[in-house]
């Protein structure tokens, strides 16, 4: 516990002191005076004499510490944390098989998954090709990530490895990288160890699944896992696909499952198909958040102050039943 005002407990103490040692004297002097004239069997009072008192003097030290304005650290449950919003802009995502294309039916539905999200999540956008770039540190300003959303435009091709490492960055707040040395020995893996532990982070990568290149996977995959950080993936598109035009060439798409169903189990998140544009926004109202707990300063002046009048009422009403009178 703590105090806002912990020179206030000074005088307090020397108050609720004072209080005590002077009804004591009172009752001393009581106690001889009766004894006095004769009537020293009626010095004592038993328990009817001092209850009120006793009560009223222990509402007094409560009372006078709340005005010390204590506090104390709860842990509070609360939806909360990072949400990556990272959308596949490759050329795949203009094909038109989900309306008004897989790009424009991803967008539509995060903008509805931002708007339904509590203050205390704050939000960044991650748009994902060959390369991928933050175009929206997370935060709570719902406004500019609607915008960041909206500029999202097709080109180039498809790295769910360079997504989910940029993403781990945005979360972290450092460059992460795959780890050098070799790529099948997990013992290499010296960042996940440098990452930390960010439970309440969760990448949500919007894809057609067509991976292109770039770095591996299974690998980005497993350092997001390392590092507490749930990746929750949306399939945008439908098995049978649509052909995309690029550089004069009708090339097909269809969605791929497979990458985006591995890339969730690897790090405990789940896989989501959606095949329109309706689908795809309840799929992401099904996108859980974690139910976290963080540590708070709760002000304890009412809780005290509310012991010491309660102690101060049931006080006044013993003296008032038993003796007729309030002190």
């Amino acid at each position: 516990m703590s105090f806002g005002h912990p020179l206030v407990l000074i005088p307090a103490v020397l108050f609720t002191a004072a209080a005590v040692a002077g009804y004591v004297l009172l009752q001393r002097r009581r106690t001889a005076a009766l004894a006095a004239v004769g009537f020293g069997r009626l010095a004592g009072g038993g328990i009817r004499r001092h209850l009120p008192y006793v009560l009223l003097l222990a509402a007094l030290p409560i009372l006078l510490t709340g005005l010390a304005r204590p506090s104390a650290e709860l842990s509070v449950p609360h939806v909360s944390g990072t949400v990556i919003l990272a959308f596949d802009v490759s050329n795949s995502m203009k094909a038109t098989d989900v309306t008004p294309s897989r790009l424009g039916a991803a967008q539509t539905a995060a903008k509805q998954f931002v708007e339904g999200q509590p203050d205390s999540v704050d939000i960044g956008v991650l748009l994902f090709g060959d390369q991928a770039l933050l175009t929206q540190a997370p935060t709570d300003d719902r406004p500019a990530t609607q915008a960041a959303i909206d500029r999202a435009t097709t080109s180039g091709g498809t790295s769910l490895g360079q997504a989910i490492l940029v993403g781990l960055g945005a979360v972290t707040g450092k460059p992460v990288s795959l780890p050098t040395g070799g790529d099948a020995d997990p013992d290499t893996a010296a960042p996940a160890n440098e990452l930390g532990y960010w439970p309440s982070a969760t990448i949500v990568i919007f894809s057609d699944g067509q991976e292109t290149g770039g770095p591996d996977v299974t690998q980005a995959a497993e350092l997001a896992a390392g590092a507490g950080v749930r990746v929750q993936t949306v399939g945008v598109g439908t098995a049978k696909g649509a052909t995309v035009e690029v550089d004069g060439y009708q090339l097909g798409t269809a969605l791929d499952e497979s990458l985006l169903t591995m890339v969730a189990q690897t790090t405990g998140g789940t896989y989501q198909q959606a095949g329109n544009t309706q689908a795809l926004v309840d799929t992401t109202r099904s996108i859980d958040l974690r139910l976290t707990t963080r540590t708070e300063p709760i002000e304890l002046t009412a809780p005290f102050a509310a012991a010491a009048l309660l102690l101060l009422a049931i006080g006044s009403l013993l003296n008032t039943r038993w003796h007729g009178r309030i002190v």
